[in-house]
């Protein structure tokens, strides 16, 4: 069997795309890094690299292995900085994967407190998809992640932290919409605001309206909580946001809630980690402050 230092020397060269800089970085010798691929590929039979004058390129059959091995390598080396880390959070790093809105609304007093209690540890805060925060999290990329909820992944544990609820909101050009109840069909006669068709939260929204037999056609898709407040705000439709997350506007009159006879059934965002490692000492402490009471949100 190949040995887990030759697929290492193969994960760098993939990622410099060079044999000498990949001996660089191992303190080798080009020599030993060629050869040690060399036997790689007459071991599995294959052609691994593409050599060019300017350094090497992946295959295909190069690429596909890649795909596995540097995952591979990247729970490795999660699990060895796992063992240092869990003294007394003295030093470290912890990798948090997170969406834009529930970083703002949400998360961000909490880092604030962790950061205060562990200055050592370093915070790497990834932005990105729900979905793309659990490809992350299999792949060994993240150590923990916020996500919204309802998630169903067999190789995920999901612990939840807050109930959410999504409603629709509008600025004074249809603010009559909050005076009275309005079925859902009625409502979809208007400008619709959304989040893109890749958003977790507006999958939910869309699988429920669909319950109701209504097929979802919104006028405007945005990428960002923000900005659909924003756009409801200066008049462009009726929104679809996250209650909780849109405070500021309802509170200050510069958004109406719009009053719906079928309220969309609430949600929940929570933390997502692997079922088959364990979770680090910085990521365990930062879920306990988030079950603490006292944090101005």
């Amino acid at each position: 069997m190949i040995k887990l230092d030759t697929y290492r020397v193969f994960c760098l060269v993939a990622k410099h795309q060079s044999f000498s800089k990949a001996a660089k970085a191992l303190y080798a010798t080009q020599p030993a890094v060629s050869q040690a691929i060399m036997n790689m590929e007459n071991e599995l039979g294959t052609r691994l690299f593409t050599r060019t004058s300017k350094g090497v390129k992946l295959t295909t059959d190069g690429i596909l292995l890649y795909e596995y091995i540097n995952s591979a390598i990247n729970l490795i080396e999660v699990g060895e900085k796992k063992l240092s880390e869990a003294r007394d959070l003295l030093a470290g790093e912890m990798k948090i994967g997170v969406g834009d809105t529930i970083s703002r609304y949400f998360l961000l007093p909490y880092l604030e407190k962790f950061n205060q209690s562990s200055p050592n540890i370093k915070l790497k805060i990834i932005n990105r998809t729900t979905l793309e925060l659990c490809n992350l999290l299999k792949s060994g990329e993240i150590d923990i992640a916020l996500c919204n909820l309802p998630l169903r992944d067999p190789a995920l544990e999901i612990e939840k932290c807050l109930d959410i609820h999504d409603i629709f909101v509008c600025g004074e050009k249809y603010k009559d919409l909050c005076l009275t109840e309005n079925s859902l069909d009625e409502l979809m006669e208007y400008p619709l605001i959304f989040l893109e068709p890749i958003s977790n939260s507006r999958q939910y929204v869309e699988r429920y309206l669909l319950t109701k037999g209504i097929k979802l056609q919104p006028e405007i898709e945005l990428g960002s909580h923000d900005l659909l407040l924003e756009f409801a705000k200066f008049n462009f439709g009726v929104a679809c946001v996250i209650e909780e997350f849109s405070q500021e506007y309802l509170n200050s009159n510069q958004l109406y809630k719009v009053q719906i006879t079928d309220k969309i059934p609430a949600r929940s965002i929570g933390f997502c980690f692997l079922k088959s490692v364990s979770l680090s000492a910085a990521a365990k402490r930062l879920m306990e402050i988030t079950q603490e009471k006292g944090v101005q949100l």
